[in-house]
């Protein structure tokens, strides 16, 4: 276990390589993210309560809508208000969820995250978390949107920047402060992650009750680089566990 408010050079190493070998004897990218996000919240401890530094940990990953099941595709459909979305519209997708609450435990429980339709570049910047978690990752949207396969090499080879918010409380990053922030006493967010072979983003986000410093979550830069080998061992294979998230088997 480690103390997330102290989190040191060795326990991003065994946190590193913990994450790394999470794709063993999995069958998908949902059961990789799951153990991802367990692992997280039950390891990243307070050491003064001796419970979980993170109220919720969740792992998102871009998905084509086509490509999501008629249940992912209305919760979609739900944000626009019930406006259609253009088949090839990717949408930030629930893949693992882990908290606090017994419905943080399970993605099909989300209200309002479950699939999150990235419809174009104004849609983006005026959801905040989500075009500052893109922007401070160091990536164009445009390249989220519609990532040129001649850079996907370079991309997937990138170490990207870590999504960082010191301080939750108050934040116009962070929405639902009344909530979520300020009820569950969350004090920083964190998330790292990166672009998969196939061109979609994947992102673990940290919603911790203890701050976190910006030393801290730089070296979650480098957990991320781990993670994204385990993840990607599914990248263009199976991502959803059954047919209750994909009518298809890859992306």
């Amino acid at each position: 276990m480690f103390d997330l408010g102290n989190f040191a050079n060795k326990d991003m190493n065994d946190c590193a390589i913990a994450l790394r070998n999470m794709d063993a004897n999995a069958r998908s990218m949902e059961e990789v993210a799951e153990r991802m996000v367990r692992y997280l919240y039950e390891n990243l401890i307070d050491p003064q309560t001796n419970e979980s530094a993170c109220a919720l940990v969740r792992f998102f990953r871009t998905y084509p809508y086509r490509q999501l099941n008629e249940e992912l595709q209305e919760s979609a459909r739900e944000i626009l208000g019930g406006r259609s979305i253009a088949l090839g519209t990717k949408c930030l997708t629930l893949l693992a969820t882990a908290g606090d609450e017994p419905h943080w435990n399970l993605r099909r429980e989300s209200s309002g995250h479950r699939a999150i339709p990235l419809v174009d570049k104004d849609f983006i910047e005026r959801a905040p978390m989500i075009s500052q978690l893109i922007q401070q990752f160091g990536l164009e949207i445009t390249a989220v949107l519609e990532p040129d396969p001649e850079l996907l090499v370079d991309l997937y080879q990138t170490n990207f920047n870590v999504f960082y918010v010191p301080d939750a409380l108050g934040s116009a990053h962070i929405p639902a402060q009344k909530d979520f922030v300020i009820p569950y006493g969350i004090k920083s967010v964190v998330g790292f992650g990166g672009m998969l072979p196939s061109g979609n983003l994947f992102a673990i986000i940290l919603f911790s009750k203890v701050p976190i410093s910006r030393s801290t979550a730089d070296l979650f830069k480098w957990v991320s680089s781990y993670a994204r080998i385990a993840t990607a061992t599914f990248d263009k294979r199976a991502v959803f566990a059954n047919a209750l998230g994909t009518t298809a088997a890859s992306a």
